[in-house]
């Protein structure tokens, strides 16, 4: 039981300081690569108090619920976008020896199944708002999970298939340096599908800002806006430390992997959060058709692909 309690409480934490880590960084990053000065003054010291300023700012605004909104559902939505990242922290493992809070033999689909669940959150807002932009944006993020869910899972099968396993735990096990070559179109293909599902920039049409008002979020203001922004970065946290364990080795290092095979995990997924964000300071907004022509001309055949590929591979190797 105190195992059990301790687990919990190290997941939560987690939880509650990876995403405002994942912010601050983005921040800062942001700030030297694009020359913004606004986010290094807060705090004094290369504006160390940004994120509370932030904070501060979401807390201090009003409250505001649309008067022909559904009040319950509109109230709800920031929960069911948070929350299902939380349900997916508990699965992945960020070292060996059951370094997991649940170790599940199914933990990858149930991953991936569980980020489905997030996305909904962003549906219900729109629908919920009694605003026909945000409706509008609502549906464009419901387009987008449905095309870009299929490459992903396609990607992650392979490696599942690869491994001969389903548990998240077994696919860090099983996983070899050659893998890197073997399993990297796989590897993109479902770091850029994450990326659209997460409406990260340049797959941020359905909130983009500056033509449709942040999309399914309009009509949100103070702590309940502030939820759906956090929830994309723990959706970054979450997609970066799965990337890391499907693709690159998860706990493994060049040395020491039992006793710092943690440090491997969060450096690893640092990295790809870092990637993540230098991927929105490069590259312009897609245009709705340039999105969904990525997943079903590009994506969906490199998925299918390299799902072929591993399953020569393994024939080969077992025959």
């Amino acid at each position: 039981m105190l195992e059990i309690v301790v687990k919990l409480a190290l997941v939560a934490a987690a939880f509650a300081l990876l995403p405002l880590l994942v912010g601050q960084a983005e921040h800062k990053v942001m700030a030297h690569m694009q020359g913004r000065l606004g986010p290094m003054y807060a705090g004094g010291f290369h504006g160390w108090a940004q994120l509370v300023a932030d904070g501060v700012k979401f807390a201090q605004k009003e409250d505001v619920v649309p008067r022909d909104a559904d009040r319950r559902v509109f109230k709800l939505a920031p929960a069911v976008a948070l929350v299902p990242y939380l349900l997916v922290l508990l699965v992945i493992p960020v070292g060996p020896d059951g370094q997991v809070a649940l170790d599940l033999g199914v933990g990858l689909f149930f991953a991936l199944a569980v980020m489905g669940v997030g996305v909904i959150g962003a549906i219900m807002a729109g629908w919920a708002s009694a605003n026909k932009y945000s409706l509008l944006g609502g549906m464009r993020v419901a387009a987008q999970l449905m095309s870009y869910e299929l490459p992903m899972v396609f990607a992650a099968s392979s490696v599942a298939m690869a491994a001969g396993t389903l548990s998240l735990g077994g696919i860090a096990e099983e996983w070899r340096w050659w893998w890197l070559p073997w399993q990297a179109v796989g590897a993109v293909v479902f770091f850029v599908a994450g990326l659209a599902e997460l409406r990260r920039p340049p797959f941020d049409m359905p909130v983009a800002d500056s033509e449709i008002i942040f999309g399914p979020y309009t009509e949100y203001g103070g702590l309940r806006f502030a939820l759906f922004i956090l929830a994309e970065y723990a959706g970054i946290v979450v997609l970066c430390a799965l990337t890391t364990v499907l693709f690159l080795g998860g706990w493994k290092g060049p040395f020491l992997e039992t006793e710092l095979g943690w440090l491997w995990t969060l450096l690893k997924t640092f990295a790809l959060a870092f990637v993540v964000i230098w991927l929105r300071v490069s590259f312009p907004r897609m245009r709705e058709d340039q999105l969904q022509k990525l997943a079903w001309a590009y994506l969906v055949p490199l998925s299918l692909a390299q799902l072929a590929l591993t399953g020569v591979v393994k024939v080969a190797v077992q025959g």
